[in-house]
């Protein structure tokens, strides 16, 4: 049932992203009760990153090591009673506390289905595994902002932190109805390598990191996230203040633009995954759809320089939809690339990268737009981040043909 829990990892992925971007939606109306600044909001909204980060990489080594099924399960339940616990939040340091916690029990998110994924699924089906899942990273903004901001406006934004956050647990049922039995420790399906980097499916901390092809990986996946993450904690605030929209207006063209990236990623992966099940060369497939979507995601700096509504949104919309080139085959070219039962602390790694833009967008936004008074500056960091990605996959993620991972476990 392999495509039955894919399914339900991109529901928790859409669970956990609702818990992430439910503070982005609720935040103007808590600035109402709790005075923030843009710095102090910046500082609020990164706040989740600060811990959930640096647990990647221990968290990808718990499922490599003892599997899916409990880890993901566990991790749930804690982030869902930590999300709706936010409604106790009386003061800046307790909304902050919240968060760090928060990102403790979602720690286990990515890797665990990053690890499921590469254990269970082919080279030419593992971009729409890739897709589908990721797609539930996007769905969650997409749905959570216009939920958000309904329940904000109907009951207040405590409530709406409880709603959101127990609702989650729901999704218990189907993933222990689904989930019977889980990989053993270390298994890996289809772990035969083809990218010249590793003959076996294990390799040594000192062999992953010694390769140029995780550095520009991480790195390219810094700038990827540096935008979305822009997008999940300051858009709102941004088509609000900029362009005068009103709270379920923002929530709605959010929903837009992580809709129409959650669907061009799988679309994407699949069109990457049939190409490859045609003989076409993986690595080049899932790099070029890579480039492709850095490209055309630089596009948000060009609001920039016009100050028509009309435009701003059209390239909201555009540039995160077009980002979705690269979701499922920006994270698939790691797996190619990369030894199969050393993915879970890869994908740790990847997602450690991923995060520390967590930290890195939402602060650094902050600061620009208190000492601007505006966006400008925001949305060109997007165009100098999104340049930065495009090198980074065009000269460090390649195949280099002999090179071979240190094997040891």
């Amino acid at each position: 049932m392999r495509w039955e829990v894919v399914v339900l990892l991109a529901l928790a992925a859409v669970i956990s992203y609702v818990d992430r971007i439910n503070l982005a939606t609720a935040l103007p109306e808590i600035r109402k009760s709790l005075p923030l600044s843009p710095a102090s909001s910046g500082v609020l909204l990164s706040s989740f990153f600060w811990v959930y980060t640096f647990l990647q990489i221990p968290a990808g080594w718990i499922v490599d090591r003892y599997g899916v099924k409990w880890t993901f399960a566990l991790g749930l339940v804690l982030w869902s009673a930590v999300s709706a616990s936010t409604a106790l939040a009386t003061s800046f340091r307790a909304l902050i506390a919240t968060r760090v916690l928060l990102g403790f029990g979602e720690a286990v998110v990515t890797p665990g289905a990053m690890c499921y994924i590469r254990r269970n699924f082919p080279e030419k089906l593992r971009g729409l595994a890739i897709g589908i899942f990721l797609s539930g990273t996007k769905w969650g903004p997409a749905i959570g902002a216009p939920v958000a901001a309904t329940l904000v406006a109907a009951y207040g934004w405590k409530p709406m932190f409880v709603l959101t956050g127990l609702g989650g647990l729901i999704w218990l049922l189907p993933w222990f109805a689904v989930m019977r039995r889980d990989a053993p420790a270390g298994a890996v399906s289809h772990s035969a390598s083809t990218n010249g980097l590793a003959a076996s499916d294990a390799a040594s901390w000192k062999g992953i990191l010694s390769t140029p092809i995780i550095w520009g990986t991480l790195l390219g996946t810094f700038c990827y996230n540096y935008f979305v993450y822009f997008c999940m904690t300051w858009l709102p605030t941004y088509f609000k203040d900029r362009h005068g929209l009103s709270l379920a207006g923002s929530g709605w063209f959010t929903f837009l633009s992580f809709g129409g990236m959650a669907t061009i990623a799988m679309l994407a992966g699949f069109a990457a995954d049939s190409l490859i099940a045609r003989g076409w060369d993986a690595v080049t497939v899932r790099k070029s759809f890579t480039l492709a979507g850095f490209l055309v995601a630089s596009s948000a700096a060009l609001a920039a320089f016009s100050d028509s509504r009309a435009v701003a949104l059209f390239l909201a919309v555009f540039s995160l939809s077009g980002l979705g080139l690269a979701t499922a085959n920006y994270w698939g070219l790691t797996q190619t690339l990369m030894p199969g039962s050393a993915i879970g602390r890869v994908a740790g790694i990847q997602n450690m990268a991923a995060n520390l833009a967590g930290i890195a967008a939402p602060w650094l936004t902050g600061i620009m737009v208190q000492y601007t008074g505006k966006f400008d500056a925001p949305l060109m960091a997007i165009g100098f981040w999104m340049a930065i990605g495009i090198a980074s996959y065009t000269f460090l993620v390649r195949r280099v043909e002999g090179a071979n991972i240190e094997l040891s476990l």
